[in-house]
């Protein structure tokens, strides 16, 4: 006599699995295609973050601060987040406004 045993029959698990790896490959170059946009959003969020800390910081010593480094010591902005990105680090210019520009090229290659 035969059992009725439930279960999956190894056809349905390998449709499941195909089904699956079709969906993967559709989604993941279009995740690592947006990354680069994904991390410029994030710059430009942060750069408006640090400009409001540079007006704080205005409003509160009647002057600009002329470096991130200024910021920093003065507790607007944590240690190790004057930059965005590897090769991009955050600078005010004279009227006062955060830019990003590329960092020196001794900073970007580790020893």
């Amino acid at each position: 006599m035969l059992k009725n045993e439930k279960g999956f029959t190894l056809i349905e698990m390998m449709i499941v699995l195909m089904i699956i790896s079709i969906l993967l490959m559709i989604t993941i170059p279009n995740v690592t295609k947006n990354n680069k946009m994904i991390n410029s959003k994030g710059c430009d969020a942060y750069i408006s973050m640090v400009q409001a800390q540079v007006q704080a910081f205005e409003v509160d010593n009647d002057k600009l601060p002329t470096t991130i480094q200024e910021l920093i010591n003065e507790k607007y902005i944590k240690e190790g987040t004057s930059s965005c990105g590897k090769d991009k680090q955050l600078t005010i210019d004279a009227d006062g406004m955060v830019v990003l520009e590329d960092k020196p090229a001794s900073e970007t290659t580790a020893p």
